[in-house]
């Protein structure tokens, strides 16, 4: 059932409509800063854009997602006096943002129309996701009706994200009578969800002959990046707009609705590569969770190999110079060339730059253990100890002067557990969490087309995590060409470990890394959180029982 609601605009021009996309960075958790920042935006929209509608991403009012904070008891209170400011403005053109609403004692996930100090329209959104990141039926009931409300003559239908995904929503407000949808999204990144978004929205929009304006949340959140990418899509399946990714914005588009609204086109931004949008997710993941969490800098251990000079790369990007700090932690088996590299980067970034060796810390604790280690032969014991004396100093540095300490452990590495618990692993954001080894070479690369701050050599050379003599990474892995294959089969598609072997891997090296994965999922559990650019990460996205007793052959 469609429910309709009639506005004037004194603004109202002939024929034409003027919508703003309002594609900006919230703080979850924020409802007054965010309040503030829907009516400066409006403002903007109405003063610089003489805009009609200004329409935000989803829950705009809370940031995304709020998570359990939606549970608070005050919650209602509080979304209510924002709502109640909001009308209390009135300003010249209507805002449509994002609350969550409390209605006969249920919560909604709810897209608001607000304009002469009133609200217009509501909707709530009726397929709440719970899948991968998403967990809205913890918190959201369904909503069970189309919205549609006129506005300067046109008839204007409502969705919210995941309605879209889905049969139903959008079809039965176009069959309401909207010639134009206006859909608010939080939309998380993933390396080819803008394609797949465009490839919807072309057929929904042409299936249905409505006109469909998709506004989507910039930003990182935990470990969430948000790239906006907001569009427009006229009744013809044609994209007539689309709004730079990771580029907060007014965007304006204009409509002509004679018969039905009409985006009129604009010129189009130039593809961009899959290394340059995984670049941008890295680094608007580090800024935000840096400065959303109020540190004043960040400090990571640069040891000359590919994955620190990659993240210290995306740290002096994503926050400037002045605020890294990158220390090289050298030992007996650190090669010169590391050393020289490690410098080089530093250099080249301008970043500060600190040595401290860690052999008088190791031979001072490997002193204390020489009575229980005694008639023992060395093992991986001592190589873990190297990279937890490296943990100690950078999370004393942490905290002698608040800086976040940033490990680089890959996707590939944790996925398999190479990697030290309470080592390399300590710290509070890990940069490349979610990007595999082979993805890591090919980012090194494009990071070098922007400017020369990784040594080819560093790229080149085989890696080693340097904690015995001659120590490679493949002598005791398969090749990161094969590994990050079986682990996207296993981890991100879920194929079974005969199934990878049936796709032409050796059953040796699929049963060698399935093992690996499955006894290291205690130490994912504490690693630190990182940037999910990725259908699948390491994080919300997978929740496997770390205790089990599943066999992984089928």
């Amino acid at each position: 059932m469609s429910v309709s609601h009639r506005v004037s605009a004194d603004n109202q021009q002939n024929g034409q409509l003027r919508v703003v996309m309002a594609q900006l960075n919230f703080l979850v958790g924020d409802i007054p800063g965010n309040t503030e920042r829907i009516l400066q935006a409006t403002r903007d929209a109405c003063e610089q854009h003489q805009a009609d509608i200004v329409v935000f991403p989803e829950l705009c009012l809370t940031g995304y997602p709020p998570e359990d904070l939606l549970l608070r008891p005050s919650l209602e209170l509080r979304v209510s006096e924002a709502l109640q400011k909001l009308q209390d403005a009135r300003l010249p053109a209507a805002m449509v943002i994002g609350a969550p609403v409390h209605s006969g004692g249920l919560l909604f996930n709810a897209a608001l129309v607000i304009a002469e100090g009133e609200i217009l329209a509501r909707y709530f959104k009726r397929c709440p996701p719970n899948y991968q990141v998403f967990d809205e039926k913890r918190y959201f009931n369904e909503g069970h009706a189309p919205t549609v409300f006129e506005f300067q003559g046109q008839q204007i239908g409502l969705t919210v994200c995941e309605d879209l995904w889905s049969d139903g929503p959008l079809e039965e407000a176009a069959t309401a009578g909207a010639s134009l949808i206006l859909n608010l999204n939080a939309s998380p990144f993933d390396t080819d969800k803008q394609a797949r978004r465009k490839a919807l929205l072309e057929r929904k929009a042409r299936e249905n002959r409505v006109s469909v304006v998709y506004v989507n949340l910039l930003g990182g959140q935990d470990e969430l990046v948000f790239d906006g990418g907001s569009m427009v899509f006229d009744h013809s399946g044609r994209l007539a707009v689309e709004a730079p990714r990771f580029e907060e914005g007014l965007y304006v588009v204009d409509f002509l609705c004679e018969h039905r609204c009409q985006p009129v086109s604009q010129a189009l931004p130039a593809e961009t590569s899959l290394e340059a949008d995984v670049y941008n997710a890295l680094v608007m993941g580090v800024r935000d969770y840096v400065n959303k969490n109020g540190f004043k800098s960040v400090v990571l251990g640069l040891s000359g190999g590919i994955d620190s000079a990659l993240a210290v790369a995306v740290a002096a990007d994503a926050l400037g110079k002045e605020r890294v700090r990158a220390v090289m932690m050298p030992f007996r088996y650190t090669s010169g060339m590391s050393l020289e590299d490690a410098e080089a980067e530093a250099v080249a970034l301008g970043v500060q730059y600190d040595v401290f060796s860690i052999e008088p810390m190791y031979e001072s604790v490997m002193a204390t253990l020489a009575e229980p280690f005694a008639g023992t032969a060395p093992d991986t014991t001592e190589e873990n100890l190297q990279a937890r004396l490296r943990a100690v100093l950078l999370m004393s540095l942490s905290n002698k002067f608040g800086s976040l300490v940033l490990t680089t452990g890959n996707k590939s590495e944790l996925a398999v557990g190479y990697s030290t618990l309470y080592g390399d692993m300590a710290g509070g954001f890990d940069v490349l969490k979610d990007v595999p080894k082979t993805l890591v070479f090919r980012l090194a690369r494009y990071r070098n087309t922007l400017s020369p701050v990784i040594p080819e050599r560093v790229i080149t050379r085989p890696p080693s995590a340097e904690l015995a003599p001659d120590q490679k990474d493949e002598d005791s892995l398969p090749g990161y060409d094969v590994l990050d294959q079986i682990l996207n089969l296993y981890v991100e598609r879920d194929y079974s470990a005969d199934a990878i072997v049936a796709e032409g891997f050796e059953r040796t090296d699929v049963d060698r890394v399935v093992r690996l994965v499955d006894i290291n999922e205690y130490k994912r559990r504490q690693a630190p959180i990182g940037v999910r650019i990725t259908e699948r990460g390491f994080g919300k996205d997978r929740r496997y029982p770390i205790t089990n007793g599943w066999k992984s052959g089928r």
